[in-house]
């Protein structure tokens, strides 16, 4: 079973419990750089890259905060926020230093495409935690979890060879590539009990022997390597985008993450010796 583009669109305008406790937990991270501020870290502060303004941070946490409380689209956030951030001076292009390197810049505070991407991203984000979640806490009845790719022409080759891949919750699989793993995905996961997966003849596969990492270039202006992970599907290869090597949900609850570490913390000494 596929979650449809519009089912999943539907849920994001939902007011999930457990989405709106994760925004609201969030604390702020001031960042020049996005992989300044690198995947866990993410779960845990609230970051806009390049906006060093706790004021603009505010602006937009509490838009998106609204957003979810109410179910408010895109839209209503990008119409919303406009207007402020344009008061405040946080619009455009704008000339400044690199706080790195020391060199003139020209950088690209707001615009609507910059706005749209902000609130896709931590909405996305924001739903999965809280559906990893309410899952975590039902795998004594649904142990076992199917990967759900949106199969149209939007959807990229790697995430639609992923689809309907079944693993158990606790399998390292899941602690690198639980939606979503990439900007834009439209991925999710759907839970299953044992009689689900005879039901359906669903093949429960082992995914240790088919994860691997690579370290792969995050910065050219640092040189800063990061590890990023990498699934073997039988026919080829795969990675997740660079800073989306984790499940945001397991970065925020680690009471219930702890339930799904065992298995990983293993597969991940083996994979990295």
């Amino acid at each position: 079973m596929s979650i449809t583009a519009t089912e999943l669109a539907y849920c994001m305008t939902l007011p999930p419990k457990r989405a709106i406790s994760y925004l609201q937990a969030k604390g702020y991270a001031i960042s020049w750089d996005w992989e300044a501020v690198w995947q866990e870290s993410h779960a845990r502060a609230f970051t806009v890259a390049k906006v060093t303004r706790l004021d603009i941070l505010e602006d937009i946490r509490c838009a998106l905060q609204e957003a979810m409380d109410d179910g408010k689209t895109d839209r209503w956030f990008r119409k919303e926020l406009e207007p402020v951030l344009q008061k405040k001076g946080w619009w455009g292009p704008r000339d400044t230093t690199d706080p790195v390197t020391g060199e003139p810049v020209t950088i690209q505070q707001s615009s609507p495409w910059r706005l749209d991407t902000i609130f896709r991203t931590n909405m996305s984000v924001l739903y999965s935690a809280g559906r990893w979640a309410e899952q975590m806490e039902n795998v004594d009845d649904r142990p076992y979890w199917m990967y759900s790719a949106i199969r149209d022409k939007h959807t990229r080759q790697s995430h639609l060879s992923m689809h309907g891949l079944v693993f158990r919750f606790d399998a390292p699989f899941w602690q690198a590539f639980y939606p979503p793993n990439g900007w834009r995905c439209r991925c999710s996961v759907i839970a299953l009990s044992q009689r689900d997966i005879e039901r359906r003849g669903l093949k429960v596969a082992n995914a240790i022997n088919a994860m691997g990492w690579e370290l792969k270039l995050v910065s050219e202006k640092t040189g800063e390597m990061q590890r990023v992970a990498m699934f073997n599907t039988g026919s080829t290869t795969i990675s997740t985008d660079l800073g989306w090597s984790y499940a945001p949900g397991a970065a925020y609850r680690p009471d219930l993450a702890r339930y799904q570490g065992g298995l990983s913390s293993l597969a991940k000494q083996e994979l990295s010796s």
